[in-house]
């Protein structure tokens, strides 16, 4: 129970950094968001919990998977935010992404990989 804890606290206080740091500089917060710490402290998680290794790999496989549907956001939102406000970039980045997964699904169930 402790190493949820912990997992929850170290994780929350990076976000919390990040979000400091993009407040002071948009370049830099974005440059350090852009890294995959996510990533890597999940990939540690396991690690640390004994999570298998072919599990692991499964995971990072999965990763890239929905990382290319989800690349587009990045590029629209910019545009979104200062065409109609936060709130409705958000809600057209989440629908938009959201049918490029589905429609990435269907690409990479013709190639033989299978996400849902």
């Amino acid at each position: 129970m402790y190493l949820y804890f912990f997992k929850i606290i170290v994780t929350a206080i990076l976000i919390v950094i990040i979000s400091e740091i993009a407040k002071i500089s948009g370049r830099f917060g974005g440059m350090i968001a852009a890294l995959p710490i996510t990533t890597f402290l999940v990939l540690f998680w396991m690690y640390f919990e004994g999570v298998a290794d072919e599990k692991i790999a499964n995971y990072m496989s999965f990763t890239v998977y929905f990382l290319i549907p989800t690349l587009p956001m990045f590029i629209l939102f910019p545009f979104l935010i200062k065409k109609f406000g936060f709130i409705l970039a958000i809600i057209i980045s989440i629908a938009f992404t959201g049918l490029l997964i589905y429609l990435f699904n269907h690409i990479y169930n013709q190639f033989g990989f299978k996400i849902f």
